[in-house]
């Protein structure tokens, strides 16, 4: 385009030169025949007639060589400070290490070069204020870095919002947590149900995070210091979320009292508590099947042993018959208490927190603790390997040393033994000795009175601590071999190997999931094309196709795709899937996209790929190269998937003829080269979103130079190019 532009102006001008020159000489030949006289008129004529056919060569030679040279001075003086005009605006806005081409007249040569050695200087200059800035902000990266860590590492799901509901921060649990909470939703096991820039109330109410606002607002309206609110919710998957919002407090409100400050966004700190409510409904039916379940046997053994007491003359037969029912109604009842002791052991100890624990590793903290604090031996005699129990390890240690002192003060103990034994959903832990034997008794009152170690009080008895892990404590002997033992029922745990490993936790980059700016981002309620280009939230994709003509038949088999928020290329935040086309591929298409018949066969078919990227760029603007051939494909799969795309469309290929409409090409290599990006993973469809993205990025600077700030100015000049004429 920007040459056509130049032959036309070229042809203008020289159209009218030559409209000049005719009109001059036809001026000119018409005061010289006037001035004639006759015989001077026809002498004249006689000479030019026989040689008209050399007049007219004549003058055609010397219009082209006038034409040549009034396009040599053209190219010179007018083409080649355009030029290099539009080379300087890519050198002060986008690519500082580009170099003006030394093109034109000597003069103008000149002139390139001493921009350039501007330019040098201005690129020195440059670094050396990016070097102190880069120190002087050392410590606030430091600081972000701090923080980026400890998000990362924390294991309680953290999400904070600005007050449009749009998310500024998460972790990786969060992310990760939202996955699980989404069920079968495909879209958000592709991770686009949460991130940056997104809307929080696509996961949860919005009124009850307005609600929750008002609490907080009234409570600092009330001097309240750290003001939170908490909330029960439900997931799309009906797991129950328990949601603890703390403000984001910015700076004073105007007009405001003093030291009142404005609400600037909000925390929220999620938990599943869905299984502590299952444990819970547990609990209640383990409540309800004591209670009822043992209402029959009670009535029994209350009927027989008022027969008993009524009648002490009855026959043997009669009152061992009434001892028979009292017998196997308690045997019913114990056999109740037991089955349901196992089957809600986990009823039974979720109502404390408690922490897994390999059980070797609890047995070796106590001999420590012991052989410290009382000068005790100990031994481990039998420990099974690879028991995990789930604990409060302090209050667990601080009740067997307490028992260890009891056996060495009153019974003069010199060596305490542990066993730790698995015995189904719960583990047998003992504490052994040889010689004295206690009672029963003993041990009861030992448990109910406040436990002293060394100086070392607790606010908890044995007992407390017992029934905290929701399991027994009792004494036993072992006649055979004289030694006597104290046995804690304790609940056991799975495996660490099968609960989520915590690389999961911080397994991805930790610097893509904030961004603080979005603090300042403008309100929802401003149309999209009113708003300024580096205000908006964009998805940039890119597709790899069968072939390049939609309409007859081609199909996507890649798409890939990237978001920008605030200004950032997000590569984390991405899709990048390969499709299934249903139809054979072109053979001279792989070797450029590289992808094959094996590869495409069973993934997943355009039909279950487009709610996927859909859901993946909503509330955005989309921002493709030659976007029109893209969207295309996608309009043709609107009746069959029912997935329309609205969403406003900026073109790089467009902007960039609008941008410099005097550069020969505007191929996406073409375009790398003119802003300094480097090319990477071509033919990829997420390696050219992402090149794509970082064009684009280097875009709105020099569209910010010609005036053109908003989506509706970029869409309009965009439209006005030739490019935008090109149909698929």
């Amino acid at each position: 385009m920007a040459g056509k532009t130049g032959r036309l102006k070229l042809a203008l001008i020289l159209a009218g030169l030559y409209l000049l020159l005719v009109v001059l000489f036809s001026a000119l030949a018409g005061v010289l025949w006037a001035d004639m006289k006759e015989a001077e008129r026809q002498a004249l004529l006689a000479i030019l007639t026989p040689r008209i056919e050399l007049s007219i060569l004549i003058i055609l030679f010397a219009w082209f060589f006038l034409g040549l040279i009034v396009s040599t001075i053209y190219r010179a003086y007018v083409q080649a400070p355009m030029t290099l005009r539009e080379q300087a605006l890519v050198m002060v806005s986008a690519n500082p290490g580009l170099r003006l081409q030394e093109l034109g007249a000597p003069e103008i040569k000149t002139l390139a070069q001493v921009v350039n050695a501007l330019a040098e200087q201005r690129e020195s200059l440059q670094r050396d204020v990016e070097e102190r800035i880069r120190e002087a902000r050392s410590s606030i990266e430091e600081e972000k870095n701090r923080l980026a860590a400890l998000m990362s590492e924390l294991t309680q799901s953290v999400v904070v919002c600005n007050l449009d509901g749009r998310i500024l921060l998460y972790n990786n649990r969060a992310r990760l947590q939202f996955k699980a909470l989404a069920g079968e939703s495909q879209s958000a096991r592709d991770g686009v149900l949460i991130g940056l820039g997104r809307s929080i109330f696509a996961i949860l109410e919005r009124n009850l995070i307005t609600h929750a606002l008002e609490n907080i607002q009234q409570r600092l309206a009330r001097g309240s210091q750290q003001p939170t609110a908490n909330f029960v919710t439900t997931s799309r998957a009906g797991q129950l979320i328990r949601v603890q919002m703390a403000p984001v407090l910015g700076a004073a409100r105007d007009g405001g009292a003093e030291g009142e400050r404005a609400i600037a966004g909000y925390v929220l700190m999620l938990d599943n508590i869905t299984r502590n409510f299952e444990m819970e409904g547990r609990r209640d039916t383990l409540l309800q099947s004591l209670t009822e379940g043992s209402r029959a046997s009670l009535g029994n053994i209350r009927a027989a042993v008022e027969n008993l007491h009524d009648y002490p003359d009855m026959d043997v037969g009669q009152r061992d018959r009434f001892v028979g029912i009292i017998r196997d109604e308690v045997e019913t009842m114990g056999q109740r208490l037991d089955r349901t002791v196992t089957e809600f052991s986990d009823a039974l100890k979720a109502r404390w927190p408690l922490e897994d624990m390999l059980g070797e590793e609890l047995i070796a903290a106590a001999r420590r603790r012991i052989e410290q604090k009382l000068e005790l031996p100990t031994k481990s005699e039998e420990v099974a390997e690879g028991v995990w129990i789930k604990v409060d390890s302090f209050s667990l240690l601080h009740g067997v040393t307490y028992l260890a002192s009891r056996l060495r003060d009153e019974y003069d103990i010199r060596e305490i033994r542990f066993r730790l034994t698995p015995a189904g959903r719960l583990a047998h832990l003992d504490l052994i000795w040889t010689g004295a034997v206690m009672s029963s008794q003993t041990l009861l009152a030992w448990e109910i009175e406040p436990m002293n170690v060394a100086g070392e009080n607790s606010p908890l008895t044995l007992r407390e601590v017992i029934e905290r892990h929701g399991g027994e404590i009792w004494f036993e002997r072992e006649k055979t071999s004289h030694r006597a033992f104290i046995r804690m029922l304790i609940p056991s745990a799975l495996p660490q190997e099968t609960v989520e490993p915590a690389a999961l936790l911080h397994a991805e980059s930790r610097p893509e999931y904030y961004d603080f700016n979005l603090f300042r981002q403008t309100e929802e309620s401003r149309a999209l094309d009113d708003r300024l280009l580096t205000e908006l939230t964009y998805t940039v994709f890119d597709t790899e196709t069968t072939g390049l003509e939609p309409s007859a038949g081609d199909e996507i088999i890649q798409i890939g795709a990237t978001r920008i928020v605030n200004g950032r290329l997000l590569r984390g935040e991405s899709i990048d899937q390969i499709i299934d086309p249903r139809r054979p591929l072109r053979p001279e298409g792989i070797p450029i996209h590289g992808i094959t018949e094996e590869m495409v066969a069973g993934q997943p078919t355009i039909g279950q790929v487009l709610p996927v990227f859909h859901a993946f760029c909503e509330d955005t603007v989309l921002v493709a190269h030659n976007a029109a051939f893209d969207m295309r494909f996608l309009q043709l799969k609107e009746e069959a998937t029912g997935i329309r795309f609205h969403q406003p469309v900026l073109d790089t290929l467009l902007l960039s003829a609008v941008i410099h409409p005097n550069q020969e090409s505007h191929k996406l290599e073409a375009i790398c080269e003119r802003l300094g990006v480097n090319v990477i993973g071509r033919h990829t469809a997420l390696g050219d979103a992402i090149v794509t993205g970082e064009v684009f990025l280097k875009m709105i600077p020099l569209l910010a130079e010609m005036g053109i700030c908003s989506l509706r100015e970029a869409r309009e000049a965009a439209e006005r190019t030739y490019y935008a004429r090109v149909k698929y």
